[in-house]
């Protein structure tokens, strides 16, 4: 089998080094709308939020490790992989369903660890460099070398209003950030140890990180490099398997290898720099303690954190504002199309759709539906 270091990035999971069933691979498309899977013989498309299969294309023997779709079009990015790879695990297959057959092909001297799409850029991640492709005609136009990439760890904001490509720096725990619009290049030293996961806002302009420790996720302006606000996942150490924002980025979701879904609440953009206000004066005390009870809720915070200067970082960490268990598997996790919503898609063929409440900081998400897509080799005939 393929490199058993291959794990998956923020919107993926690639399954081929322990599998449970026929899944070599599990990931969204740009917009959370619905996922592609991979398998020992096929590809399959599934919508979220009504959950239904709505494509399968079946190639009887080969398997798919690799699936990017580009938004809801005819046109994917595939990568062979499994035992008997449909494709070599070197090559993207760039693949039209409407003709139902590949349109054009890049190949490489290395194992593809990933593939990103947009409109106008295919980008293909190697274990120690980045290609950047011109859709149209597959020219290269850019090419990044990394530090020691294993998981094929990019994110590419998938909108034509903001070029903006995440990779590895050079050095452990350094994320680079390529501002093609405005011809920047920024690297921000996210953590002292390796990067497990990272992810992009819907427009490109803020950054999501979490190291190998996966105690805790920062968020960061991608334009200044700028660190905005730092989550705490928990205490102990944890394998972060996918981070994704909402699409007005007042949210965070995040899945790890504890069970456990958490949901952070993020800061509000900054418009320039607000204008300061002088206070209100309230006109009597109803009417301060209305306002005092209508406080913006956040995070919790530990009960401690009055004590920053003197205590621990630990115990002025902003902790999840709502989480969500689930059976102990590897997960990828994005909000869905109704409010206030999440999506899990797990290696043992589940799909989960909750809800969490704004108003509860603290609550456990409730659960609305649950189904299966792909049977497990240990589930009952």
């Amino acid at each position: 089998r393929p490199n058993d270091r291959r794990r998956g990035s923020a919107m993926t999971m690639n399954l081929q080094n322990k599998p449970k069933n026929e899944l070599l691979f599990v990931g969204f498309n740009q917009d959370y709308g619905c996922f592609a899977c991979g398998t020992d013989t096929s590809f399959r498309i599934y919508n979220c939020d009504p959950f239904k299969e709505t494509h399968l294309k079946d190639f009887n023997k080969g398997g798919i490790g690799y699936v990017e779709m580009l938004f809801r079009c005819n046109i994917l990015a595939l990568v062979g992989g499994g035992a008997y790879p449909r494709f070599p695990p070197y090559k993207v297959m760039i693949w039209d369903d409407h003709q139902n057959r590949c349109i054009g092909e890049l190949s490489f001297r290395s194992e593809v660890k990933a593939v990103k799409l947009r409109r106008d850029r295919v980008v293909v991640v190697l274990e120690h460099k980045i290609y950047v492709y011109n859709f149209a005609d597959l020219k290269l136009v850019d090419h990044i070398e990394t530090i020691k990439n294993p998981k094929g760890l990019c994110a590419l904001c998938p909108y034509a209003s903001n070029t903006v490509l995440v990779c590895p720096g050079l050095q452990k725990g350094h994320v680079r950030v390529e501002l093609y619009d405005m011809k920047k290049t920024t690297i921000i030293p996210a953590h002292e140890t390796s990067l497990a996961c990272f992810a992009l806002n819907h427009d490109g302009t803020r950054l999501a990180t979490a190291s190998e420790k996966g105690t805790l996720i920062r968020t960061f302006d991608t334009a200044t490099g700028t660190a905005l606000q730092e989550l705490r996942r928990g205490a102990d150490r944890a394998e972060i398997y996918s981070i994704c924002f909402n699409p007005t980025t007042e949210w965070l979701a995040v899945s790890s290898d504890h069970g456990t879904i958490h949901i952070f609440k993020l800061k509000e953009k900054k418009k320039e720099e607000k204008k300061k206000a002088p206070p209100i004066v309230p006109k009597d005390k109803t009417e301060e303690k209305k306002k005092l009870t209508e406080a913006p809720k956040g995070n919790p915070k530990s009960s401690f954190s009055f004590m920053k200067s003197i205590l621990p970082k630990y115990f002025s960490s902003e902790w999840s504002f709502a989480h969500y268990k689930i059976p102990d598997t590897r997960t990828i996790v994005a909000f869905g199309a109704e409010k206030n919503s999440i999506i899990v898609v797990s290696s043992d063929g589940s799909f989960y759709k909750a809800t969490f409440d704004p108003e509860k900081p603290g609550s456990e998400c409730k659960m609305k539906s649950h189904k299966k897509f792909i049977k497990n080799t240990t589930d009952d005939e």
